[in-house]
């Protein structure tokens, strides 16, 4: 534990930062998981809607500092081509 009153706050922010955060990325992996659920049920239309609903929300992720662009590109890339393959 820390003895130092800066290294304290630090923790206490650190805290505070690690449930936003985990806020935001269980966010995005639920709209993830939407977009992929409607890509197992074979329905393109709605496959669609979902990506088009996720991808501002992953993009979040990114500006927010919980994902990498590249990461964040590569899902949605990954995602569009799933959805292509329908």
């Amino acid at each position: 534990m820390a003895n130092i009153r800066s290294a304290k706050k630090r923790i206490r922010q650190t805290a505070r930062k690690t449930v936003v955060n985990r806020n935001r990325l269980s966010r995005v992996r639920t709209f993830v998981k939407k977009v992929e659920s409607a890509i197992a049920s074979g329905d393109k239309d709605a496959a669609s809607a979902a990506l088009k609903a996720a991808q501002p929300e992953i993009m979040r992720g990114v500006t927010k500092g919980v994902l990498h662009r590249n990461t964040a590109s590569r899902k949605v890339a990954r995602l569009n081509a799933r959805i292509r393959a329908l």
